[in-house]
């Protein structure tokens, strides 16, 4: 049973790729607990459009708050990981302009979530060895959504971001492609 399995056994929406990688099962996965998605320009980009209306109203609202810093991988929560596969973490209600996060503490707390109108989201990337050597790395997006509402407060936010979140699984698959077979061929 693969991990995420474990955490989002069912899911109202999802999104899945993969890429071939000529490396060492071993790095793949150093590459993978080692990757910063926000060091990426594009992911830099898009999440700064994303969070737009919410640095705006912080600005026009006058409200003296400081703003949030800018959204990483470090607002997910490491939920599990083995020799094969690391998944990730994240409750919210990603429709609102703050993400409405639910800070996890870990894999058991997130799996033991259950609130009306948040979504559970898993992140995970897991290889499987090929037959000629190379390791194939794939990254699955889950959203649990738990009601009704929650589900249709998604729906139009999830097919809005749904072509940008495909392009930045697909960077962070070649980020992690080209990290790993440099990582391979340099030991």
């Amino acid at each position: 049973m693969a991990l995420i399995d474990k955490y989002v056994p069912a899911f109202s929406f999802n999104e899945r790729h993969a890429v071939l990688v000529d490396a060492p099962g071993d790095k793949v996965l150093d590459a993978i607990l080692g990757f910063r998605p926000e060091d990426d320009p594009f992911f830099r980009l898009m999440i700064t459009l994303r969070e737009l209306p919410m640095r705006a109203a912080r600005v026009f609202g006058g409200d003296g708050q400081v703003s949030p810093k800018v959204f990483g991988i470090d607002d997910f929560t490491l939920l599990e990981h083995d020799n094969r596969e690391v998944v990730f973490g994240l409750v919210g209600q990603f429709w609102r302009p703050d993400f409405g996060l639910a800070r996890i503490p870990d894999g058991a707390a997130f799996a033991a979530f259950q609130r009306a109108g948040y979504v559970k989201l898993a992140l995970n990337f897991a290889t499987d060895a090929q037959s000629d050597g190379r390791i194939r790395l794939t990254t699955e997006t889950r959203a649990f959504c738990p009601d009704r509402g929650a589900r249709l407060k998604l729906l139009p936010y999830w097919y809005a971001i749904r072509p940008f979140s495909g392009l930045i699984r697909r960077r962070i698959l070649a980020g992690l492609k080209r990290r790993s077979e440099a990582a391979g061929v340099s030991h």
